[in-house]
């Protein structure tokens, strides 16, 4: 293409489309008129034929020998008042009784369509003569006697599309004249606003532009995400879409809420209010978000979240499942193992030294058995160190953990991280331990599987505490929902769904007041691809 300024392209371009309507339009209407004629001029033809033949002069006259003499004036001067290009009677024989030029007087027609007219038809044709094209009216003459004697042919010539045109152009012109002017400057005005919009910046410096912004946003480490007033998405960076794990990188243009529904980015096109250095989940990982609103002309028209990954480091993940989880574990084994050794002293003390060998040993073979299936079958250390303590801390709180001893862990499920499980295996415990604690029930128990099973894993968790209500069975699952009043709370739950869900996985509740809970889940070892299906209307 010329390399032209985007002005020019764009007025060149608008005049075009203009010129070119114009034309469409003009070939349109000619055909329009020219229809329109041809319908004129075959009435006019018909009403002309008819005329004539039901005037009784012809009627009386059309079989006497003398018939041209009498009929030829007649219709000359019915042609010239009804502007008829020629009138032509015929006899029974064909024979031309009157016709404008005097040479093809009483001479036979020869039209090809004027068989049905002998018939006692009334129709009208067109016929080809030379460059020219004629419409006809044909009509038969019938006597007093109700006895066909003849036909009258009426013809009007079509006019050409060069005089059809040249009949028009005294209008057209001074109109497409106009138009054209009109659309020249219009097409000029719609360039110099599209320019304005643009910064007056020619393409080519907008795709630099453009390259040398998306290098940018790329280039930056921290993730940064941008939508307009419609919550679609317009800025998105590389460090985003790992962070985030979004399978899709062509996420321009989709809306935010079904790309990445938790980041909360929406609200702040509502509140119009900054939040800075803020830490929630996104996409079930822990980040530090500062989110803006973006303002043009004093209006927010949309907003921009940049934000770094925070997950490792997260102090509620911590508290939850985390470090802080194995120091409360080594504390309780710490105090455990205290008690153990007081009892074992005080029997010595006691000089019950048979009693303490006995004890001693019964400690040695319920730890042997529980390291023994750590060892075996739970193939990963940092699980089996939260089991462990997990163990130890319902023995602190009267609370009996069992790990059943068919469990048996050797891989990850795909897109499940150690983390992942940690959190979903913490989560679960805790809140039965919290649930049992609340029990008035002397015997309180929670029993763990952790095993693989035709191509998933099964993490299944019971207890026999007071169970849940089917009221609330439905959003125990939910954020921010605890049935408990400390700050902080209704937050595991809701990790432990986030996870699930991210890998297809689903949960089972099984609950029955005053006998406990059974809560399943169910992990696909191996993820199948899932085509995205868009969002309906609401």
């Amino acid at each position: 293409m010329l390399n032209l300024p985007l002005r020019w392209k764009i007025t060149g371009l608008a005049f075009g489309i203009v010129a070119f309507s114009l034309v469409v339009i003009g070939i349109i209407l000619i055909g329009y008129i020219s229809d329109v004629k041809e319908e004129e001029l075959s009435q006019r033809a018909m009403i002309t034929a008819q005329l004539v033949a039901q005037n009784q002069t012809v009627q009386a006259n059309i079989d006497k020998e003398n018939a041209s003499a009498i009929l030829q004036p007649f219709a000359e001067r019915t042609r010239m008042l009804n502007k008829n290009d020629y009138i032509v009677i015929l006899n029974m024989d064909r024979e031309r009784l009157t016709h404008p030029i005097h040479e093809r007087l009483h001479t036979t027609f020869y039209g090809g369509d004027e068989g049905p007219a002998f018939a006692e038809h009334i129709y009208t044709s067109k016929a080809r003569a030379g460059d020219a094209t004629t419409v006809r009216a044909f009509v038969p003459v019938v006597n007093a006697d109700h006895e066909q004697v003849g036909v009258v042919v009426v013809g009007n010539v079509l006019p050409s599309l060069k005089s059809l045109i040249y009949e028009g152009s005294n209008t057209a012109i001074p109109i497409i004249g106009i138009t054209l002017l009109v659309g020249f400057w219009g097409a000029w005005m719609l360039a110099n606003h599209i320019k304005e919009q643009t910064f007056h910046m020619e393409p080519k410096q907008l795709a630099r532009v453009l390259v040398e912004r998306t290098a940018t946003f790329n280039a930056i480490h921290e993730g940064v995400i941008a939508i307009d007033d419609q919550e679609q998405i317009t800025v998105i960076n590389e460090s985003a879409i790992k962070m985030l794990q979004i399978k899709n990188e062509n996420v321009i243009g989709k809306k935010i809420r079904v790309v990445i529904p938790d980041t909360r980015l929406p609200e702040i096109l509502y509140s119009e209010q900054p939040v800075y250095q803020k830490e929630f989940y996104v996409q079930n990982r822990a980040v530090l978000s500062n989110r803006i609103p973006i303002r043009v002309a004093g209006k927010t028209v949309g907003a921009v979240a940049v934000f770094q990954d925070k997950t490792e480091v997260d102090r509620l993940a911590e508290e939850l499942t985390g470090v802080q989880a194995f120091v409360d574990a080594l504390r309780v084994q710490n105090h455990e193992y205290s008690n153990k050794l007081h009892t074992i002293a005080g029997l010595i003390q006691l000089d019950q030294g048979k009693k303490a060998l006995e004890y001693i040993f019964e400690l040695n073979d319920e730890q042997s058995a529980l390291s023994q299936l750590f060892t075996k079958n739970i193939h990963d250390d940092s699980i089996a160190g939260l089991l462990l303590g997990k163990v130890s801390r319902g023995k602190e709180l009267g609370i009996k953990v069992k790990i059943d001893k068919d469990s048996l862990f050797t891989h990850y499920p795909e897109g499940i991280t150690n983390h992942d499980l940690v959190v979903i295996l913490g989560n679960l415990i805790d809140n039965s331990i919290d649930a049992l604690q609340l029990s008035t029930k002397n015997n309180k128990d929670i029993f763990v599987l952790i095993q693989e099973h035709e191509g998933q894993l099964l993490i299944c968790l019971s207890d026999n505490g007071d169970g849940i209500p089917e009221s609330i069975q439905g959003n125990i699952f939910s954020r921010g929902y605890s049935t408990k009043a400390n700050e902080g709370r209704g937050i595991g739950l809701f990790l432990v769904q986030s996870i699930v869900e991210r890998v297809d996985g689903h949960i089972r509740v099984d609950s029955t007041i005053q006998k406990g809970t059974t809560i399943s889940i169910h992990v696909p070892m191996k993820r199948e691809s899932v085509q995205y299906e868009p969002e309906r209307n609401r």
